[in-house]
This record gives structure tokens, sequence and C-alpha cells, in this order.
């Protein structure tokens, strides 16, 4: 038995010359699931915000994954460009409707974003990472879900019954395996683990923990877009 890769259309909706991805779609749906889940832990007493900071951090958190996880795919993965062509880069790079998002861009941009809203409130910065930790995941694993209807980031070719035939050859749908791996599991592993409070970056460090871990086996099978 092997599946076969249903060619999904990337736009989920048009309204005249408006066209909606599916891709920008799972970005939203991230940030809603993060915004719910923090309201709900924003009901136990040991949480470090209150329900009306909640607005605030999601919409630095979404500003630093927007901006940080384009930077980030131009800079790693577009850097000769830069310096071949630097005036046409800086053209290009705020075109995310283009596609080109880096998690570890995007990683960095939370970070600093979150950095920014913790000085503003003059709060612990590592606490707040802390609780910030287990809103991630879910919105990791929907952009895989994004990345899986833009037939992108597919694995090496495999003949295991579970892979996906696309273009005549099956592979490993190296997408679904992170939005498993990277998304639902790491969601589950850390909401149970801060359901109660833990000691100083504790959280965050099993975000890393897990999240290496899970990118680290996936690797084993997936290889790089063919325009890298």
């Amino acid at each position: 038995v092997m599946f076969v890769y249903p060619d999904i259309d990337p736009i989920a909706f048009s309204f005249g010359p408006i066209k909606i991805a599916w891709y920008g779609l799972m970005y939203l749906l991230g940030f809603a699931a993060a915004y719910w889940l923090a309201m709900r832990r924003t009901s136990q007493h040991w949480s470090p915000l209150a329900e009306n900071q909640i607005e605030d951090l999601i919409f630095y958190s979404a500003v630093g994954v927007i901006i940080g996880g384009r930077l980030g795919y131009m800079l790693f993965y577009d850097t000769q460009s830069l310096f071949s062509d630097p005036i046409n880069w800086l053209l290009r790079a705020p075109q995310i409707w283009q596609g080109g998002m880096s998690f570890h861009g995007g990683f960095i941009g939370v970070i600093l974003a979150v950095k920014i809203f913790s000085s503003n409130l003059k709060m612990d910065f590592i606490s707040l990472i802390d609780f910030v930790a287990p809103l991630v995941p879910i919105g990791l694993g929907l952009g895989r879900l994004g990345n899986f209807i833009n037939s992108e980031l597919w694995g090496k070719p495999t003949d295991v019954y579970w892979g996906f035939k696309v273009n005549g050859i099956s592979m490993h749908a190296t997408q679904l395996y992170e939005a498993v791996l990277e998304g639902l599991l790491l969601f589950l592993i850390l909401w149970i683990y801060s359901s109660k409070p833990r000691p100083y970056l504790a959280v965050s460090g099993m975000f890393l923990f897990f999240y290496g871990i899970f990118r680290f086996a996936v690797e084993f099978y997936r290889i790089p877009d063919a325009h890298l």
C-alpha cells in the first residue's frame, strides 16, 4: 500500500486578485492556538502573565516569527544573492508570499521579541521563555502541514508502504514526520510537563532537547530543496 499525493491547491481562497494561501492560514492558526493555550495557562496562579498581557505577547511573537523566519531564510539560504545583487536581495526580503521561511530564523526572532516584551514589562526573561515554550509546537506542526500542502520538503525516495508517490516517485513525507514529532508529540510532552511549576529553564531546556532529537532523526530522511 502506498499513498498518492492528492495534489492540493496551495491557494485556499481567492477574492479577485487577493489570494489566501494555506501556508499563511497555517501561521494564523498557529498564532490562534498559542493565544488560546496561553489564556488557559494564565488561569493558573503561577503563570507570569495576566490575561490582558497575552494579546501583546502573541503580537510580539508573531512579528518575531515572521521577520526572523524570513530574514533567516534569506541570510542562510540566499547569501550569494546578498553579495552579488544586494538591491534585489533587499527588495525580495519582505516578499514572504513568495515562500521561504526558516525555523532557526523564526526561533531567533521569537527570542528577541520576547526579550523586548519582557524588558518593556520589567519581567524576568527566562520565566517568560519557559511560559512561551509549550505554546510553540502546535504552530511548528501546522507549518509543516503547510509544507505538505505546498508539496515541498519531501524526503528521500523510499519503498516503505507509508511513502507518498509524487511525480511517479515514492518519497518519505518528512513534512508529516515533523508535523507529528515536532508539532503534536513535542506539544504533548511540554504541555504535560509544564502543567505544574518546574525549575528555572527546565521547560525551555525540554523544548530544545526534544526538538533537537526529533529534528536530528528526521534529517536522516530529508533532502534539501531543489533550488538549494
